[in-house]
């Protein structure tokens, strides 16, 4: 197999994962590629609203913390999550990359 689909845990789908560089594959591996991507890539709107409402109970906790150690930890999970869906965004436009890419 050309290429696989990965569950990445920190972002929560699946990843594309090729074994050889996308001009290598056939018209028909490409296609095929793209359209599993696009099933998933279809979560990610989804996957980005459960992180942001994470996000918010966090920050209202941190609101209301007086630990700063606990204050220090929830600073970091919530930059982490932040990450995660700046990293989310990009691979949802990467479909059009991978798309532009295959019309070349």
């Amino acid at each position: 197999m050309k290429f696989e689909f990965v569950y990445d845990e920190r972002l929560g789908i699946e990843l594309p994962l090729l074994h050889e560089e996308w001009e290598a594959l056939t018209a028909a591996e490409q296609a095929a590629l793209l359209h599993d991507w696009e099933k998933i890539r279809g979560r990610i709107p989804n996957r980005i609203q459960q992180l942001e409402r994470t996000i918010v109970e966090k920050q209202n906790r941190l609101n209301a913390e007086d630990d700063f150690p606990l204050s220090c930890r929830l600073n970091t999970e919530i930059a982490e999550l932040a990450s995660c869906i700046t990293d989310l965004h990009l691979w949802f436009r990467a479909d059009q990359d991978m798309s532009d890419k295959g019309h070349h």
